[in-house]
């Protein structure tokens, strides 16, 4: 492991520029900065929602995905890093289709809500999207893999489906949108 942090602050940051992993500075307001910052809130997110209290298998496979997210930041972080790999995005592929399979077919849209462990995984499905969009747009300017796009594309489906499980499990059940209430 590299330097630990003995001083917290450095004062390197006040003209607004952030050092990445390779050692360059670049604005704290650059599309790579917003990449890997909006990851580390989503990772951030998932760790609410495992605070909230959760079976022991979506705790587990939710404490892997903070791991990973940590080093889908630093892949973020270090220009030609590479730290997600296929298979991360295969295993999330797996454990959808293994949540998903016990759930009833969708047919409404649902509201982010169904108890606090699912209401807490639908804000962390919408940070996971927003780090998509926002590694998206940095790979239109420099290179990015490919695996870290869709690793987040996998984990926010994943997020969607395990709020619907944990509101079952929480025996809120889902609140489903009521798109006739107005007739």
């Amino acid at each position: 492991m590299g330097n630990r942090l003995s001083k917290i602050y450095t004062r390197t940051g006040d003209d607004g520029s952030t050092g990445l992993g390779d050692g360059s500075r670049i604005g704290k307001d650059s599309a790579r900065v917003n990449a890997y910052g909006t990851v580390d809130e989503a990772n951030s997110c998932i760790g609410l929602v495992i605070a909230s209290g959760l079976p022991e298998d979506v705790t587990a496979l939710l404490t892997t995905v903070q791991h990973q997210l940590f080093d889908l930041g630093g892949e973020l972080c270090i220009p030609g890093h590479a730290a997600i790999d296929d298979a991360d995005v295969e295993a999330l592929e797996r454990h959808l289709d293994q949540y998903n399979a016990d759930l009833p077919p969708l047919k409404d849209f649902i509201l982010p809500g169904g108890g606090e462990a699912a209401a807490r995984c639908h804000v962390a499905r919408t940070v996971v999207r927003r780090a998509e969009r926002e590694t998206v747009a940095l790979a239109r300017d420099e290179d990015i893999r490919p695996q870290a796009v869709r690793y987040l594309n996998r984990l926010s489906d994943l997020l969607f489906v395990l709020a619907r499980v944990l509101a079952r499990v929480d025996g809120h059940g889902e609140v489903l949108w009521q798109h006739e209430r107005r007739r």
